[in-house]
């Protein structure tokens, strides 16, 4: 008797385990197009161009993920804004007689996602993330780089997995 029920039980789990499967992806079923425009850059930092380099960053990870279509502001079933509220670029690791052997740069990002077909707020929130150089082996603008990409993949993360 126990032997049945233990291989009934091992049956009814190779027939019904496969019924359910997790993508980790949950973007709401009417909601096929995103809309990116030009974030904003109010961080004081100074780095030409880098609203353009955050906004196409965040672009290419929606377009890379492929849950979400890109659309036009106006025709969009939903939108992502934002700004980049700091840059921040300090020491973090310091040696003997006070040299800086590491500096972090710290992007942080103010953004929202809203479903335009409702007219409803989906989240809201500010994201950071940083990349770290050291002089003479990597520059600032890798370290920058870093700190855009995470940024960037942490709005697609939210977008698609945060609900």
């Amino acid at each position: 008797m126990k032997t049945s029920v233990i291989l009934l039980a091992g049956i009814c789990a190779l027939l019904f385990g496969g019924c359910y499967s997790f993508t980790g992806a949950s973007v709401a079923p009417h909601l096929k197009t995103v809309a990116i425009p030009l974030f904003e850059d109010v961080s004081g930092f100074g780095e030409p161009g880098l609203r353009e380099k955050f906004t196409q960053k965040v672009i290419e990870q929606f377009r890379n993920d492929n849950n979400l279509e890109l659309g036009e502001r106006l025709t969009a079933d939903s939108i992502i804004e934002g700004t980049i509220s700091t840059v921040i670029d300090a020491p973090s690791v310091i040696g003997g007689n006070d040299i800086v052997r590491t500096r972090r740069v710290t992007v942080t990002v103010h953004a929202s996602y809203t479903d335009m077909k409702f007219r409803k707020k989906i989240w809201e929130k500010d994201f950071s993330n940083w990349g770290e150089y050291t002089q003479g082996q990597q520059t600032r603008d890798v370290a920058l780089n870093d700190a855009v990409n995470k940024v960037a993949e942490d709005i697609l993360l939210e977008t698609v997995s945060g609900w």
